[in-house]
Order: C-alpha cells, then sequence, then structure tokens
C-alpha cells in the first residue's frame, strides 16, 4: 500500500505541475480571464491534494498495516478526480453544469482529513 500511494501522489503532483504550466503557457491566450481562473483553483486543489497525499504516503510507511491510511489515499484520489477534474473539464469546454460536479469532490477532500484525524485519534489512543 505505501509504494501505490507514493506512486499516486507523485504521479499527481507531476500531474499538477504540468497542468499549470499547460494553462500558464498554452491557454492563458485563448481562454477567457474566469475560465482561465477555474482552470487554475483546479489546479491548486490538485497540487494541495497531491501533497496530502505524498504525506498520506509517508505515514503509510510507518503504519504499513493501517487501512486508515489506504482509505484517506483513495480518497484523495477521488476529490483530485471529481474536484479538479472538474474544472478542468468546465474551463476547457465552457460547460458551466460540470461545476455541479465540483462539490462532490470537495466532500471526497473532507473525507480524506476526517479519515487522516479519525487515524491520528487511534495512534494517539495507543499511546
Amino acid at each position: 500500500m505505501p509504494i501505490r500511494l507514493l506512486i499516486f501522489a507523485a504521479t499527481n503532483g507531476f500531474l499538477a505541475v504540468g497542468l499549470g504550466a499547460f494553462a500558464a503557457h498554452g491557454l492563458e491566450s485563448i481562454m477567457a480571464a474566469d475560465l482561465l481562473e477555474t482552470f487554475g483553483t483546479g489546479v491548486e486543489y490538485h497540487m494541495y491534494h497531491s501533497l496530502a497525499a505524498l504525506g498520506t504516503a509517508a505515514l503509510a510507511f510507518q503504519f504499513p498495516e493501517e487501512k486508515l491510511l489506504g482509505l484517506a489515499g483513495n480518497l484523495f484520489l477521488l476529490g483530485i478526480l471529481f474536484f479538479s477534474g472538474s474544472l478542468y473539464l468546465l474551463s476547457l469546454s465552457g460547460i458551466r453544469w460540470l461545476g455541479a460536479i465540483t462539490p462532490i469532490g470537495g466532500l471526497f477532500f473532507l473525507a480524506a482529513w476526517a479519515t487522516l484525524i479519525r487515524f491520528a485519534i487511534n495512534i494517539a489512543k495507543q499511546e
């Protein structure tokens, strides 16, 4: 599990940087400012949660049997797909109803963070 989480985190960090560069250098001249800002929000949250997944992977190396860490990692992935993915698609297509999907990704992010809180509480109880 730790290796899978590390690969997931690193891949998403790579994608966030690449998509940010694409927006800055490839979309800036052809996309409306509001859509470019929306794309940027997707990149921002993509990177934040790639880093969160990286931290989750680091914890998973220390606690390889802990299932909550795998769950948190999967929830971060779903959050990136739904939150950032919907913003990317909305920005590139101009289809505004895709924004209705974005809060689902936010819920996945919240669930991932809540899962990490639960993990921390469980660890604290063991000390």
